[in-house]
């Protein structure tokens, strides 16, 4: 069975966005390409159980096994040598791509406290766009109880074939709860 996103995709929203800004191509209309799941555990470099907790939440979170990210250099200010883990990510595809962002639109954002929507500045130059979450506790997936460390994250939503306006409003379509326009000015 194909995620509901994915089938909302194909019937309307494509339709939408060739008609607004009249594409003729079906082939040129803005794609979803993937979704990059990152964690930045810094905390890490002190306790290696605190990245095992983080990669073990992340692979719940997203129904995929996380790889660890490696720092690339050492920084002796922050006690950092080459070859330590100091993060994990998940990239997701296809089907799986598309109902994490249902739940994450659904479920997940509005389960944050005074949430008003997501910001409209966060594109990129490639017009990739990129959401900051403070802790892993908004996702069903986790359990309060058990979080021993509050661990953020970023969300990329790599986007293919349009530019900044085409990509906000496919991401609109797909039901990104955006802030007002007026209101981030």
């Amino acid at each position: 069975m194909k995620p509901r996103l994915l089938e909302r995709y194909r019937s309307e929203i494509i339709k939408q966005i060739q008609e607004k800004f009249g594409i003729d191509n079906v082939m040129a209309v803005p794609r979803l390409e993937k979704i990059v799941v990152n964690m930045g555990v810094g905390e890490a470099l002190s306790d290696q159980k605190i990245m095992d907790r983080a990669a073990e939440d992340l692979a719940i979170i997203t129904g995929q096994k996380p790889i660890l990210r490696r720092a690339k250099k050492a920084i002796s200010n922050f006690k950092l040598r080459i070859g330590v883990a100091v993060g994990c990510k998940v990239t997701l595809r296809r089907a799986k791509m598309y109902e994490f962002m249902d739940r994450l639109i659904n479920v997940c954002l509005p389960r944050i406290r005074d949430f008003n929507g997501v910001s409209r500045k966060s594109f990129d130059h490639d017009g990739n766009y990129t959401i900051g979450i403070k802790e892993q506790a908004i996702f069903p997936e986790i359990e309060a109880g058990r979080i021993q460390h509050t661990q953020g994250m970023d969300i990329t939503f790599v986007i293919k074939g349009g530019d900044k306006e085409k990509n906000l409003e496919l991401l609109r379509l797909l039901g990104m709860p955006f802030t007002n326009p007026r209101e981030s000015e």
